[in-house]
């Protein structure tokens, strides 16, 4: 059947191929393809975010604000009240990452001429770790980072949590806290939130004054410290002791058993035993705790479930990574990520907690042990052999396959 003819039906085909060519050949060499799906998930999800840090501050006498600013060409991707950002950090022949809540507010990194983030980290005790001091030490304006943002569900979410959050706090783990309450007082989180603050003294609080700043000029921010130093002076509105269940319950609005209120967790891990025993005597619905772990434990030894007849040595790890297998000593009672971190093997860590997932590897062979807490596996890795390497301790030589990087 003809359309047009024999001759312009037959060779149509090449008359538009012809002026197909033409038109790219006039066209401007100038590449104009804009795709702004794709450039909306790399500002809001980018692989990793560059940061200056411009402006250090004295948050107490042990702990230090540091403010980060994008660096030039570079946007700071948003974040909720409450997550936390993963800093890639190489100290002498180390590569490693931890992880700080972000202290400051989400819309201080949205708005202004010059937006920012901030991190407030204390300095360790001797011989509770190394990364923390040197930060704290040894950063000033002007260095720049490689860090990774945002991270980690410790936010307020209006579909899962309930209007009025308490939340209990113990050192550092004050700061996701300074970042929900700057928010509210913001107007941009819509919630109450009540803050039961444990320190030793009044020296010890950290973020102190801003805190109480905040609570001053917003009806829907309370702070509340709670000392439990000896022979301590309580300034007006403080608690003596610790954070009890007759603590929470005096400060819950109704029975902390109807599930009206919802209990954010966050400070030191022996903090969490205490409190989680304290919140299941108010019989606490356990959808309305919410709780925040940094770092493995401090002493796997004293785990629940770790072997009795296992010792304190050094084993061998072969980490294989394509067809190249390299031997690494590794310490029985370190996480297997901390070896590979000492040899200078690059391995995604994030959260350093077992939860995020990143550091996820392929056991091949040996025996190991995950502590109950940090075991963020899914039920699958579980059957076919996959750990997190930043929550997973040798208890023998192993052999793990890890991702080229």
């Amino acid at each position: 059947m003809k359309i047009k003819g024999f001759l312009k039906d037959v060779t149509g085909a090449m008359r538009v191929t012809n002026a197909r060519r033409n038109l790219i050949a006039e066209a401007s060499s100038a590449n104009l393809y804009k795709d702004p799906i794709r450039e909306l998930c790399a500002e809001l999800h980018p692989e990793a975010t560059h940061v200056r840090v411009t402006r250090v501050e004295d948050a107490s006498p042990t702990a230090r604000t540091f403010t980060f600013e994008a660096v030039d060409g570079e946007v700071l991707p948003p974040f909720q009240a409450g997550q936390y950002v993963s800093f890639e950090l190489e100290i002498g022949e180390t590569l490693t990452t931890r992880p700080f809540s972000i202290s400051s507010a989400p819309f201080q990194a949205r708005t202004g001429e010059n937006p920012f983030f901030q991190v407030t980290i204390r300095t360790s005790r001797p011989g509770e770790g190394f990364v923390a001091p040197w930060f704290y030490e040894n950063v000033k304006v002007g260095d720049e980072f490689t860090c990774h943002v945002p991270f980690g569900f410790f936010f307020w979410e209006p579909l899962r949590d309930a209007e009025h959050v308490v939340a209990l706090a113990g050192g550092s783990g004050i700061t996701p806290f300074h970042s929900m309450a700057a928010e509210i007082a913001h107007g941009t989180l819509d919630c109450d939130l009540t803050i039961l603050y444990g320190s030793v003294s009044p020296d010890d609080v950290i973020l102190g004054d801003d805190l109480a700043e905040i609570a001053a000029g917003c009806d829907r921010v309370k702070m509340v410290n709670v000392f439990s130093g000896k022979d301590v002076e309580l300034p007006e509105g403080a608690e003596a002791g610790f954070i009890t269940a007759e603590l929470i319950e005096k400060y819950t609005e109704g029975k902390p058993s109807d599930g009206n209120t919802s209990y954010f967790v966050c400070g030191p891990l022996a903090m969490y035993d205490f409190v989680a025993g304290e919140l299941e005597k108010l019989e606490v619905p356990f959808r309305r705790v919410r709780m925040e772990v940094f770092g493995a434990p401090r002493d796997v030894t004293k785990a629940e479930g770790y072997p009795a007849d296992a010792e304190a040595r050094t084993v061998k790890l072969t980490v294989k990574r394509g067809i190249q297998e390299d031997v690494i000593d590794a310490s029985t009672l370190e996480p297997i990520a901390v070896a590979m971190e000492r040899a200078g093997i690059k391995n995604r860590t994030r959260c350093r907690s077992g939860a995020c997932g990143y550091c996820r590897c392929r056991v091949l062979d040996g025996e190991f042990f995950v502590p109950a807490v940090g075991d963020g596996r899914r039920f699958a890795d579980k059957q076919y052999g996959y750990v997190h390497a930043c929550s997973t301790y040798p208890l023998t030589d192993m052999r793990i396959e890890v991702p080229i990087i």
